[in-house]
């Protein structure tokens, strides 16, 4: 029988009366189902290196208010004290966040961050050892004060993402919604992680665990160099908080972030009126969770319209569904009703918030994206410090059914801002979102 000569050459034969080919060449399965785009997003090389290491570091944002407040109040015992203590370190970010953002900007990821992250770890360290020794009072608040060096992680896995995905909105889109479900796991995971390990080891477990998670993440993300925007050494340009339409994104990001913390204090007091306190972190969890579901929907369509045409659609959505939890404590008092409530207003957080995020890109200078991205989330985190403010006075001189007003309130501030401002007056040639994303 006469045989191929390669595996690629075809063999002939008869057989009776009949002319029969038989192909020897090798078999390749083809999968005729296009991929999907989170598939199409992670297949790029380098992203699932950068994409983990960047959310071990990111795990630890979500523990180390809670791991500060259960270990300095169960050693101490004052909330006062552990909720001034974190304020102070709140404060002291909003304050050397941008400069450690610029900084990162103009030298490199790698550079910046890791030695960054090292002194942040060495404040979390500090306080640890200052709350277990029974140091002085100042010495907390000194301590808790050296952890504001802490790079904006998410910040600057959205600049690789920016880079990677230069002039694709569609790919940039969905990889922006990827990154703030990421934010809302992490927050929803991290306080639950930190009160299991203070109440089942010991109260300093949940910084210590932190603060390991927070540098091996760092280094595992700053290793993968192939994947990291260039540095910006010259920076031409303005400051991205002078860019035009930059300070109403800003204030957007401060009303949405009061809606988070009006929300966390009020829920906390409404589950402790009810007797059922423990309850609170899980019910919280749950609209973080509507939030992490949403998100990843939101990546996965492409929206119609522009961002900022978008924007207050999604603002006047999360308006209406922040009533829910209010009328759900107001109607029926019920936790498991409010658990439900809270799930569903969560969905309308995470595609305001790609949205805002998306916005933010487009305005801030080349170069100069983590700044501008470290101060949307300074933004968001005095919100998130005023809506506690705001969301504790009600409970303690209203009710917390009461306190559920506060985040509506807030949610319907931010839908203002964006119709007075960013529809408005964004026909002008000074705030237009024609401009493809860096």
């Amino acid at each position: 029988m006469p045989q191929p000569t390669s595996r690629d050459t075809p063999l002939f034969t008869v057989t009776a009366d009949t002319l029969v080919a038989v192909d020897f060449a090798p078999r390749t399965r083809r999968d005729s189902r296009p991929k999907g785009p989170y598939r199409r997003l992670f297949a790029l090389p380098g992203t699932r290196a950068f994409t983990a290491g960047n959310l071990i570091a990111r795990l630890p944002m979500g523990m180390f208010s809670v791991s500060a407040v259960v270990m300095i109040a169960g050693t101490r015992g004052s909330y006062a004290l552990a909720g001034a203590v974190t304020a102070t370190g709140l404060a002291a970010s909003a304050v050397v966040a941008p400069w450690i953002a610029r900084l990162v900007d103009r030298h490199g990821q790698a550079r910046v961050a890791l030695p960054a992250t090292v002194l942040a770890v060495l404040g979390s360290l500090s306080l640890l050892l200052c709350v277990r020794h029974g140091a002085p009072d100042w010495t907390l608040f000194a301590s808790y004060a050296a952890t504001a060096t802490t790079p904006n992680t998410g910040g600057m896995s959205r600049a690789r993402w920016a880079h990677l995905l230069k002039g694709d909105a569609e790919a940039l889109h969905t990889a922006n919604s990827f990154e703030q479900a990421a934010d809302e796991l992490c927050f929803m995971l991290g306080p639950v992680l930190a009160a299991f390990l203070c109440g089942t080891f010991f109260p300093e477990a949940g910084t210590l665990v932190g603060a390991v998670l927070l540098l091996t993440g760092v280094v595992l993300f700053t290793a993968q160099r192939s994947t990291e925007p260039p540095a910006g050494h010259r920076q031409a340009g303005r400051a991205p908080l002078r860019a035009p339409g930059m300070r109403p994104l800003l204030a957007v990001c401060l009303a949405t972030g009061a809606v988070f913390g009006s929300m966390e204090v009020v829920t906390i007091a409404f589950a402790d009126a009810q007797g059922h306190r423990t309850a609170a972190g899980a019910v919280l969890a749950l609209q973080a969770a509507g939030s992490c579901a949403a998100g990843l929907l939101y990546g996965a369509v492409r929206p119609a319209g522009s961002a900022r045409t978008r924007l207050p659609w999604c603002l006047a959505a999360m308006t209406a569904l922040m009533a829910l939890p209010l009328l759900a404590a107001a109607l029926t008092g019920s936790l498991l009703v409010l658990a439900g409530a809270l799930l569903l207003a969560g969905m309308a957080t995470a595609p305001t918030m790609v949205t805002t995020m998306t916005l933010v890109q487009r305005r801030t200078p080349a170069g100069r994206l983590n700044e501008g991205m470290t101060l949307a989330v300074t933004g968001l985190l005095g919100g998130i410090a005023c809506g506690s403010a705001a969301g504790g006075w009600t409970v303690e001189h209203l009710s917390p059914t009461a306190g559920y007003g506060v985040p509506v309130a807030a949610a319907a501030t931010a839908l203002l801002v964006s119709l007075t401002v960013l529809v408005l007056f964004g026909r002008s040639n000074r705030f237009t979102d024609s401009r493809a994303p860096h």
